[in-house]
């Protein structure tokens, strides 16, 4: 009974061990933290395997041995990004020193690439990544936009600034929180110089206002005098008609007074004037500051403009020259390979045929028992007829219109005159003897011996005439 009580109290410990233990697993995630479970962790929906659970807010259980956790904080960071030297539109280069807040996206999809890429990387190092993606968009935005957009237009600026970002930082799982920029500069003063004509025509403007008010006042105040200088001396002329010559010395006065009074309104007429020149004279110098930065930034726009084009027609002009080069290269080494080629066939073909008039000569000699005068009868026997038919043909087509002979009928060997004359025109064919000596060869006997030489024949009288 002791035993079975025992095993009982030891099966106990053991159940509440394991449920101690299978509770210690189950983590609560903070609010300001994200938790990332990794290991096996199920199948997206594509059937791919998943790389890790993102949870915020709430609790998950991390099953033992098979998966793992940790905690991806939330805290913003701030980032100090001094631009410089960035490129604008204009081809001026401008200061742009800002501050960035980033922090850890909580967006589904956004929150598992921060698993992906940030997990386990210290703060120094996200901090890192991200101003090497702001130093690049900043970059890009400033290069499409004017100077007087980024300095006037500042909420667009910021718009894009924003926009831009914070796609790329969503990449790796961040998200913008806020955008602060301080201040923009530029070596070239062409900012400045924007400032100083926005200042100088607010003061001209100012200045313009003032003195046309004074000038208003100057001649209200002249005028109520006037008419009350009137008025008064009306009402002294009626009550004091008699005092004439006191009046007069009145009049004398106030005409005195009137003159320093106009002298007094003239100068300060002067001095507005004067002043008034001043003011445009520092107005005039502001635009023609302002109109010389212009010109320098449309002059170094051209001469871009000029330079990118010259570079690249010349390219063009290269890369048309090398592929004309190649392409009569080509067409050269495509000719002479077909020109080797037919010169190499025809160089064979005559060496076939030499081989087999060879080997057919051969046979020939061979047939004549190894005798070569005897192999020589034979082909020539083979080619009497053609020879002979060559000689009939020499004098076949010889044509001749009308033949006159005066013949006495007396000859030589029972020949008459015309018989020698018809005779020795077959003569003047070469024989074969000759054709054969010309050849360096001797006539084979079989085709008969050379006959004696007939004696000369009397002279014939014969008149060939032709047309």
């Amino acid at each position: 009974m002791g035993e079975t009580l025992g095993l009982i109290v030891v099966i106990v410990l053991i159940v509440f061990s394991l449920f101690l233990a299978l509770l210690s697993r189950y983590k609560k995630c903070p609010s300001d933290k994200i938790m990332v479970i990794y290991g096996r962790v199920g199948k997206n929906k594509d059937g791919s395997t998943r790389s890790a659970k993102c949870i915020h807010g709430g609790a998950a259980f991390v099953v033992p041995v098979i998966q793992s956790y940790r905690f991806l904080d939330l805290t913003p960071i701030s980032i100090q990004v001094d631009l410089t030297n960035a490129l604008s539109k204009q081809n001026i280069r401008i200061d742009v020193p800002s501050r960035f807040t980033v922090g850890i996206s909580t967006e589904q999809g956004i929150m598992q690439n921060a698993a992906e890429r940030l997990l386990g990387l210290k703060l120094s190092e996200i901090q890192e990544l991200s101003k090497d993606i702001i130093f690049g968009q900043l970059r890009l935005i400033i290069a499409t936009m004017d100077i007087e957009e980024i300095n006037t237009d500042r909420d667009k600026f910021l718009e894009a600034v924003s926009r831009n970002v914070e796609t790329e930082l969503k990449k790796i799982g961040l998200r913008l929180i806020n955008v602060n920029v301080t201040d923009i500069s530029d070596e070239s003063g062409y900012i400045t110089a924007l400032g100083k004509e926005a200042a100088a025509k607010a003061i001209n403007d100012a200045k313009k206002s003032v003195a046309e008010k004074e000038r208003d006042g100057s001649i209200g105040e002249a005028n109520a005098k006037m008419d009350e200088r009137i008025q008064v001396s009306r009402s002294e002329s009626e009550a004091i008609e008699g005092e004439n010559q006191a009046q007069m010395a009145i009049s004398m006065s106030n005409a005195a007074l009137r003159e320093k009074n106009a002298e007094a309104l003239r100068i300060a007429v002067t001095a507005e004037k004067i002043q008034a020149a001043k003011a445009a004279e520092e107005s005039y110098e502001a635009e023609r500051l302002a109109e010389l930065a212009r010109s320098s930034k449309e002059k170094a726009t051209l001469e871009a403009d000029v330079i990118v084009r010259a570079e690249i027609k010349k390219r063009e002009l290269e890369l048309a020259a090398e592929a004309e080069a190649e392409q009569i290269r080509r067409k050269a080494k495509g000719e002479a390979d077909a020109i080797y080629a037919r010169m190499e066939a025809e160089a064979r073909g005559a060496r076939e045929v030499l081989s087999k008039q060879a080997e057919g000569l051969a046979e020939v000699v061979n047939a004549a028992g190894g005798d070569p005068n005897a192999a020589l009868k034979l082909l020539i026997a083979d080619k009497l007829e053609a020879l002979m038919t060559i000689q009939v043909e020499a004098i076949k087509n010889i044509k001749i219109d009308k033949v006159t002979v005066w013949d006495s009928g007396a000859g030589t060997d029972g020949k008459t005159s015309t018989a020698n004359f018809l005779s020795g025109m077959m003569r003047s064919v070469p024989p074969l003897e000759e054709v054969f000596a010309l050849a360096g060869m001797s006539l084979p006997e079989i085709l008969g011996k050379k006959a004696e030489e007939e004696p000369k024949a009397e002279e014939v009288h014969a008149e060939i005439v032709s047309e």
